[in-house]
C-alpha cells in the first residue's frame, strides 16, 4: 500500500506526519521524502545513507556543421528550449523536459545527446524504515524526475509512505500519481483551508481516496470541520495546537518517542487509512 501524505501548503505538518506514523507502523516498510527541493525527513530520522546516486537528464547540444537550421527541432518543442537563429541555434537547457522530440525529428541527425545532473537521490535505513530521499541541484528546476527516480524504487509488497511536496503543481502529482490514499495535511486557519481545497480538487481529479488530519486543532475556527463535512471528507486524525509538540518539534525529536501516547493514535490512524482503502477496492 502506497500512501501519499500531501497538503496545499507548505508548513501544514506533512513532515511530523509522515514520519511519526512511520515510526508508529510496527511492520517493514519505505519512507519516501519527495519534497526534493527542501528534503527534512533525515533531520527527524537521522537515517544511514549507504549510496548515493546522480539523477541525469537528457538534453540536446547541435552539431553544427550538420545542422542546415530547418527549424523542425524549434517547431516541436513545446517548452521554448531550442532558438533557432540564421547561422546558430540556441539551447535553452533549464526549459528542457527531455521529451526526446528533437532527436527523433532532425532529418541530418545533428542534434546529438547531452547529459544535464539534476540533482541525486540518496538511499539509507533508520530504526527498521527503508529512507530514500532525492535533492535537487541548486539551479535546476525539472523536480518530477528526482520523484519519479525515487518512485522507481517502491516495494510492492511493502507499505510504502510519501512525504510529498506542498502545493498542487507538478512535483505533487508526481508524488501522488498511483498512491492507494493521500492523506492530506492541514490546519484549521484561512490559508489553510484555501489550499485544502485546492488541494481535494487535485485528489479528485486523480480520482484517489483521500482522508484529513487537521493539524493544530484548537488554533482557529471551525471551518476545516464544516468544509469537510460539507464535502463528505473523513477527519482521520486531530493534532491539538500544543506548546510541548511544538518544542519536540522545534528540537528535531519525534512526537511519537517523547509523547508515548501518540503512537497508538497514529497506529489508530493507521488502522483506519486500511480501512478506507479495503472500501475502496470492494467499490471497484
Amino acid at each position: 500500500m502506497i500512501i501519499s501524505i500531501a497538503s496545499g501548503k507548505g508548513g501544514t505538518g506533512k513532515t511530523t506526519v509522515a514520519t511519526n506514523l512511520a515510526l508508529s507502523i510496527n511492520q517493514k516498510l519505505q519512507l519516501f521524502d519527495c519534497d526534493v527541493e527542501e528534503p527534512n525527513c533525515y533531520l527527524f530520522l537521522n537515517p544511514i545513507i549507504e549510496k548515493k546516486e546522480p539523477v541525469i537528464a537528457p538534453v540536446p547540444k547541435i552539431d553544427l556543421e550538420k545542422c542546415t537550421f530547418c527549424k523542425k527541432c524549434m517547431d516541436i518543442c513545446r517548452y521554448g528550449a531550442i532558438a533557432v537563429l540564421k547561422k546558430d541555434v540556441l539551447i535553452f537547457e533549464n526549459l528542457c523536459h527531455s521529451c526526446g522530440g528533437c532527436f527523433e525529428i532532425c532529418p541530418e541527425n545533428a542534434v546529438i545527446e547531452k547529459e544535464r545532473s539534476l540533482g541525486e537521490v540518496e538511499h539509507g535505513s533508520t530504526r527498521g524504515i527503508s529512507f530514500i530521499h532525492g535533492r535537487l541541484d541548486i539551479g535546476q528546476v525539472m523536480v518530477p524526475p528526482i520523484i519519479k527516480k525515487v518512485r522507481s524504487y517502491t516495494d510492492p509488497d511493502i507499505v510504502t509512505i510519501i512525504d510529498a511536496p506542498p502545493g498542487t503543481s507538478c512535483p505533487v502529482i508526481a508524488a501522488m500519481k498511483k498512491a492507494d490514499f493521500v492523506l492530506l495535511v492541514t490546519e484549521p486557519t484561512p490559508f489553510g483551508l484555501h489550499d485544502l481545497k485546492l488541494a481535494v480538487e487535485t485528489v479528485r481529479i486523480l480520482g484517489i481516496p483521500h482522508g484529513l488530519v487537521i493539524n493544530r486543532a484548537g488554533l482557529g475556527n471551525d471551518a476545516v470541520k464544516i468544509y469537510a463535512q460539507k464535502e463528505n471528507i473523513t477527519i482521520l486524525m486531530e493534532i491539538p495546537f500544543d506548546r510541548k509538540i511544538a518544542q519536540i518539534y522545534s528540537k528535531g525529536e519525534m512526537v511519537v518517542d517523547q509523547m508515548p501516547e501518540y503512537k497508538s493514535k497514529f497506529q489508530d490512524l493507521f488502522e483506519k487509512i486500511k480501512q478506507l482503502v479495503e472500501v475502496e477496492r470492494q467499490n471497484l
